[in-house]
């Protein structure tokens, strides 16, 4: 799941991820990877915010 928006991303097709804290973490794009990157705690704290 996107952490940022909450949508179902498939970890075998996933274009965007990062690595967080020794986690691997998945995007359905670009767009929530920035917004991810700029805070994660925010997002693994609180959960999805929906875009």
């Amino acid at each position: 799941m996107d952490p940022v928006c909450g949508m179902k991303v498939d970890p075998e097709k996933a274009k965007w991820k990062t690595f967080y804290k020794g986690k691997k973490y998945y995007f359905c794009s670009n767009h929530c990877l920035e917004r991810f990157l700029e805070n994660p705690d925010e997002y693994l704290l609180h959960g999805p915010k929906g875009m």
